[in-house]
C-alpha cells in the first residue's frame, strides 16, 4: 500500500471517529507501527492532525479531507458509480459539466475517449487528465484555486459558467439529505457549484453511501434541482426513500 493511500485511510478514520491509535491502525492496514508513526508525523506537519501518546486526534470537527488523500476507501464503489454516470452520457448529450471530487474524476476518466463531447469543469485535476485528449472539447473555468479540492471557485469561475448552457451536470457532494439539500465543506465552492447546476438541463449527483444522509457546512442547493442520485448499496435506505419521495431517481450500484 502506498504511503499516500495509507495517509488517506488514516484521515478517513479520523474524520469518522475523531482519533486513531497507532497499533490499531497498523493492524487494520497490515503495516508496521513504525510506518504509521512516520505517516502521522508527516500529516501533523501538514496540520491535518495532532499526534498524541499512542495515536492522533483530528484537528477539528468540521473535517475536509484533502483531495489527494480521498478515495482510499470505497474506491470500487466510486468506480461503479462513475461507470453508471458515464453510461447516462449518450449521443444525445453534447455538453457535460463536472464539479471536482474523486467520483467525478472517475467519471471524467470514462469520458476521455468520447468523440465530439464538450466537457466543462472547474476542477484542475480533471482538466489535466482531459487536456491531452484530442477527441473531446475541454473548457476550464477561471477562478481561485482551492488546494483541498483542486477546484477553481469564486466570481471568475461563475462568470465563465454563466455564459454556458449544459445538457448535463455531474455533481459531487460531501452530503445530501432531503432537508439540507446538497452540501459541501466550503461556502464559496458551494456557490460556484450552484451556478454550474443552474446552467444544466439535467443534474446527476454521484455520491458514495457515506455521503447520503450526511450534512456538511455549506448548502449548494435544494434537492429539487437534482434529477438522479447514483450511489452504492451502503447508503441508508430510509434516506434513499425520502429522496425518492422528493422526486429524485435513485440508482444504486
Amino acid at each position: 500500500m502506498r504511503q499516500e493511500e495509507r495517509m488517506g485511510l488514516i484521515l478517513e478514520e479520523l474524520a469518522g471517529g475523531g482519533s486513531v491509535g497507532v497499533a490499531e491502525i497498523a493492524a487494520k492496514l497490515g503495516v508496521s507501527t513504525a510506518s504509521i508513526r512516520r505517516d502521522l508525523q508527516l500529516l501533523e506537519k501538514q496540520r491535518l492532525l495532532s499526534r498524541t501518546h499512542g495515536g492522533a486526534v483530528a484537528n477539528s470537527t468540521a473535517y475536509e479531507l484533502p483531495l489527494r488523500y480521498r478515495g482510499g476507501r470505497r474506491r470500487d464503489e466510486k468506480r461503479r458509480i462513475a461507470a453508471a454516470a458515464a453510461a447516462r452520457i449518450g449521443d444525445d448529450i453534447a455538453s457535460v459539466g463536472l464539479t471536482g471530487g474523486t467520483t467525478t474524476t472517475e467519471v471524467a476518466r470514462r469520458l476521455a475517449d468520447r468523440q465530439g463531447l464538450t466537457v466543462v469543469t472547474n476542477a484542475l485535476n480533471i482538466a489535466a487528465e482531459l487536456a491531452v485528449r484530442p477527441d473531446l472539447k475541454l473548457i476550464v473555468t477561471g477562478g481561485a484555486a482551492r488546494s483541498e479540492s483542486y477546484e477553481l471557485v469564486g466570481p471568475l469561475a461563475e462568470a465563465t459558467l454563466e455564459g454556458m448552457n449544459l445538457d448535463l451536470a455531474v455533481v459531487g457532494v460531501d452530503g445530501i439529505t432531503v432537508e439540507g439539500g446538497l452540501t459541501t465543506h466550503h461556502d464559496i465552492e458551494a456557490h460556484t457549484n450552484r451556478v454550474l447546476i443552474g446552467r444544466a438541463r439535467r443534474v446527476i449527483v454521484v455520491a458514495d453511501g457515506s455521503k447520503v444522509g450526511r450534512l456538511a457546512f455549506a448548502r449548494i442547493c435544494d434537492v429539487s434541482a437534482v434529477h438522479e442520485l447514483i450511489t452504492d448499496a451502503s447508503a441508508p435506505a430510509p434516506e434513499l426513500r425520502r429522496l425518492a419521495e422528493a422526486g429524485i431517481v435513485i440508482t444504486t450500484v
